[in-house]
């Protein structure tokens, strides 16, 4: 995976389907806290390590959001 930050927008860049997704705010964020992280990670987890960096506001509305969008970049095939 090839992520690029363009303005406001990042691009993702998945090799094995030759797809390019635009994403923005907090997916490039999570998939940034995923990366620095050796192994996999639980949504509670990550909502913990962007909470050290960014106010995330309500707690359960956070996790709700993480899960969701990892649902989402499941789906697309780019997290596991």
């Amino acid at each position: 995976m090839i992520v690029r930050p363009l303005d406001d927008i990042t691009l993702i860049y998945h090799r094995p389907s030759g797809q390019t997704h635009l994403t923005v705010s907090p997916v490039p964020e999570i998939l940034g806290v995923m990366q620095a992280f050796d192994g996999p990670m639980s949504p509670t987890e990550i909502v913990g390590r962007l909470a050290e960096q960014f106010d995330l506001g309500d707690p359960d509305e956070a996790l709700a959001g993480v899960a969701a969008h990892l649902d989402e970049l499941a789906a697309l095939g780019l997290v596991r």
